[in-house]
Formats: C-alpha cells, structure tokens, sequence
C-alpha cells in the first residue's frame, strides 16, 4: 500500500501485461461515489441544478453537479433523499450512466437522475456551497467554461442530459 486515507487508498501493484512486460501500476481505491443530475421540468426549458465551491487545491470556483460519497449512494433508494449538501431533495431517482473517473480508479461512480425536487435547507457541511438552477442548453448558459470537472462534463453533455430532457421520460426507461 502506498497510501491510506479516509476517502480512498493507492496501491502500487506490479502487473504482467498481455505483450509479457512486468511494469508498476498505480491503482486509486475509492469508495464510491454518485453525481446527481437534478433536472426540474415545470418551466418551458428544464433547467439543471449545479453546485459551486471553492475546490482545492486548485484554489477555484468550480460548478459542478452535485455528488456525494458511498454513505449518499445507500440512501438514495428513499423517497426525497437529498442531492448533496444543497438542501434539494428528490421523490424519483433512477440510475442513468456508470463511468470511471479515470481508468486508474477501481471503482466506478453512478450518476442518477433525480426528478420531482424540493428545496431544502442546505447543509454543506464543511463545504460553502452555492447553488444555481440553470438551462439545460448547451452550453447551460452564464457556465461555459466555468465546468472542468470529469464527472459534471457527462452530465452536462448533449449526449446525456439534453437528450434525457428532451424525451422527459429517458431517464426512466435506462
């Protein structure tokens, strides 16, 4: 083990690849996480909600679909679990893409669509976090350029979100 936290864990492994090298791989080990597509559908264009914060170490705003660690994935089974720490809840959640971070993380992340949303208190924790529902158009506008993280960018795709909002049903048929 090269390094052990209390999010995720790296481990260098030596591995035998097909063409018979030996070589070191560096393999993150996190535990899990999903991102939260919350789309509001009463207004004539959906609109998306995004979280924004400052991200270190990067010392930025970024805005960013809001997401949670494992503890987040267990709940959202339950009517009206909450999407992130921006005080929404949602009463329909459905699993919508699985994808890996990077191809040297061992475990994937889950992004759910979250429909039928309420504004709550929020509670960031240790987090100050600002939120915005937005237009699903691309480029959700007043944000192009402003989205620079890997899982926010599936998300806010044409392929993904504006397609889902497009039928309003999408998400619920994958």
């Amino acid at each position: 083990m090269a390094y052990r936290g209390p999010a995720f864990t790296v481990t260098a492994d030596q591995v035998l690849e097909p063409s018979g090298v030996r070589t070191r791989r560096d393999i993150v080990h996190h535990s899990g996480s999903v991102v939260i597509l919350a789309v509001e559908e009463s207004n004539s264009e959906p609109l998306v909600l995004l979280d924004s914060s400052i991200v270190m170490p990067h010392n930025k705003r970024f805005w960013e679909l809001p997401a949670g660690g494992s503890m987040m994935a267990r709940r959202l089974g339950r009517a009206n679990a909450t999407a992130g720490g921006n005080g929404y809840t949602a009463s329909r959640w459905k699993c919508i893409l699985r994808f890996y971070a990077s191809p040297a993380f061992g475990r994937n992340n889950d992004m759910y669509s979250a429909r039928g949303l309420r504004r709550g208190k929020a509670s960031g924790g240790d987090e100050v976090i600002r939120s915005q529902m937005v237009p699903l158009s691309p480029p959700l506008h007043g944000h192009e350029g402003h989205i620079r993280d890997a899982k926010t960018m599936p998300g806010c795709s044409g392929s993904t979100s504006h397609n889902m909002a497009e039928s309003r049903t999408h998400a619920d048929s994958l």
